[in-house]
């Protein structure tokens, strides 16, 4: 039985999906641990430092599907690191070019790589996630340029919006995540290779440490750091502070999109799939199931986050215990960044979008959401502070007698007087103060050519 929602049967595909959870599995683990190993020796012999003869049959030769599992399980808890176990069943596997495995290196040289080698992957498949949300929301965006909407503050109405401009605020943060996760993929994804204590001793005193370091990191893809990270962490600690970001901006359009989904607002719904969000009880129920379950990442990506910062402080040349808390965290974070995304792009992409119970929701109070229009209007006439304590006793007075803002700025004969019933109409539509949502909203979409 499963004991965690990431590898639930029942859980799992709402805490991760399949392709994030095949790169963090312990088969493409231990396989990045082999690729790491290999890698290692042809780099040693490219340098001169093993035989290239044996090199190329350790490569043929090591393989994840002839090692002993319950074996490794069992030596790895003993040891409490793997990779002594694999080297010594690999190491096996290639007769005698088996005492050539692992030359130089040190347990974390080669967990730190296959973990950066999973990272890869998972940036990867992030990245490709990341965009289909993108995607989705500028479609939403366009198709809802001109949609008007309650925009709020403090959930209150404040003033118009459109709900195409909303979608492109939400657009334009996961746009900078983009730029960020390219960034922090050339930054962070490193190979590591420093030996016992970081300074490549093993290899000598010449510059082969760096010409292997170097060509195994160009073996695997991966950069070639300055230095040693072994106690160094904050590549790592940004990739999962990143995905935490990105977690965080879905869980505010999660937020958003619940409230909107409300029975009081009716503004939105989640895609429709038989079944999808039903109560045991209540027949009617729909529920934002897609929105809470983004939401729920946000809130656990934080604490990946978090535990990763703590993770960072460590001691002198190598750490005694905080490097573990990765082992946990990492995986998770990346399984979590990958459910949330799934769950946007299903969720964006099939978002059904009331347009008449939006335009509706700005007129529940009364015209009051274009107040700051007409004071606006009338101020470079009566003077800023006149015109806005003239407003303010219309906007009461609508709010007491439970009447229109129009009906009561007819009242004010100044205001009349100074703007003509004609135009103070025209400045109690919503659609006529939007200021530039617009133009803004169509420099959002210019980064996304249809």
């Amino acid at each position: 039985m499963s004991s965690t929602v990431y590898d639930s049967l029942l859980f799992r595909d709402m805490f991760g999906t399949p392709q994030m959870r095949e790169v963090f599995s312990d088969r493409a683990y231990v396989s990045r641990i082999i690729d790491t190993e290999t890698a290692l020796a042809r780099a040693e012999a490219a340098v001169g430092l093993v035989p290239a003869d044996a090199a190329q049959r350790i490569t043929s030769a090591a393989g994840f599907d002839a090692l002993d599992q319950e074996r490794l399980r069992r030596e790895t808890d003993i040891v409490g690191y793997p990779i002594l176990p694999i080297v010594e069943q690999l190491a096996e596997q290639c007769g005698d070019d088996g005492g050539y495995i692992h030359w130089g290196a040190t347990t974390q040289d080669i967990m730190d790589t296959a973990t950066m080698l999973q990272c890869k992957a998972g940036v990867d498949l992030v990245r490709d996630q990341l965009d289909g949300v993108r995607r989705a929301l500028a479609a939403l965006s366009e198709a809802h340029l001109n949609t008007i909407t309650a925009g709020r503050t403090h959930l209150q109405h404040a003033l118009p919006v459109t709900f195409g401009f909303r979608a492109a605020v939400w657009l334009s943060a996961l746009d900078r995540h983009a730029e960020r996760l390219d960034q922090a993929a050339q930054r962070a994804l490193m190979v590591q290779f420093g030996g016992a204590a970081g300074t490549l001793a093993s290899l000598g005193h010449g510059p082969e440490g760096l010409q292997v370091r170097a060509a195994l990191a160009a073996e695997l893809g991966l950069r070639d750091p300055e230095i040693t990270w072994h106690v160094a962490r904050d590549g790592l600690a940004e990739l999962v502070s990143l995905l935490a970001a990105i977690g965080a901006s879905l869980g505010k359009i999660a937020l958003d999109v619940m409230l909107m989904c409300s029975s009081e607002f009716g503004e939105v719904a989640e895609p429709f799939v038989m079944g999808r969000g039903a109560s045991s009880t209540m027949p009617q129920k729909r529920n934002p199931i897609s929105c809470e379950l983004m939401l729920a990442a946000a809130k656990m990506l934080r604490d990946k986050s978090s535990t990763m910062l703590d993770a960072m402080v460590q001691d002198f040349e190598r750490a005694t215990g905080p490097w573990h808390l990765e082992w946990a965290t990492v995986p998770e974070a990346f399984l979590l960044a990958s459910s949330s995304l799934h769950q946007a792009e299903f969720m964006l992409s099939g978002l059904e979008v009331n347009v008449d119970r939006m335009r509706a929701n700005t007129n529940l109070t009364g015209g009051l959401i274009v107040a700051e229009a007409v004071m606006m209007a009338v101020a470079p006439k009566l003077g800023r502070q006149r015109a806005h304590t003239m407003v303010y006793g219309a906007c009461k007075a609508a709010i007491e007698t439970g009447s229109t803002l129009e009906d009561e700025l007819l009242h004010h004969d100044d205001l009349v007087e100074q703007l003509g019933t004609a135009r103070i109409h025209e400045l109690c539509d919503p659609s006529g103060y939007l200021g530039s949502a617009g133009e803004m909203t169509k420099q959002v979409l210019a980064q996304h050519p249809r």
